[in-house]
């Protein structure tokens, strides 16, 4: 047995740990945030940090995907306004060599998509060289289903799989 000394020291460390678990920890002081960097970009631009020329610039700038209907490869009206940039950013770099790769929605068998990537991705060169871009900087590859966007069954998702992209081989500058 224990004797009530034991008992009572027990007893003020068991009351020691419970009043140190409630005691409040120091606040700390937030500091203040730093001053925003000085901007030399003209009022209503944002300065960019996208090298002109870039795959980047190519991608944001320009655009590098455009979408077909089901069961389609007509370019849409949308879709011409992102080929016209395109085409006036090729002409620009004249150096840049590129892929056109057409996809398609699960929908449909192996080779039917294939068949149909295809004709979606020569369907996007073929407007590129009608405005002005060489056919041979520009190669065209079909990956059907193969590499979807989106993996979900829905129309949502299908529209986004229903595409063309103008994918930049060689030629762009390094970012």
């Amino acid at each position: 047995m224990m004797s009530m000394p034991n008992n009572s020291r027990l007893v003020a460390m068991a009351a020691v740990l419970v009043l140190a678990g409630c005691t409040s920890k120091p606040k700390t002081v937030a500091e203040a945030p730093p001053p925003p960097a000085p901007s030399s970009a003209v009022q209503g631009q944002v300065e960019s940090t996208v090298v002109p020329g870039s795959v980047q610039d190519f991608r944001v700038n320009v655009g590098d995907t455009v979408h077909f209907d089901y069961d389609k490869y007509a370019i849409t009206s949308e879709d011409r306004d992102i080929l016209q940039r395109q085409a006036a950013w090729l002409q620009k770099y004249s150096q840049v060599r590129v892929s056109i790769e057409g996809h398609c929605d699960e929908r449909g068998t192996r080779e039917f998509n294939l068949a149909l990537g295809a004709r979606r991705g020569n369907a996007v060169k073929e407007y590129l060289v009608s405005l002005g871009v060489s056919s041979a900087r520009m190669d065209t590859i079909s990956y059907g289903k193969e590499r979807p966007m989106c993996t979900e069954s829905n129309e949502s998702c299908w529209s986004q799989n229903r595409r063309g992209v103008t994918t930049i081989t060689s030629g762009a500058a390094t970012s």
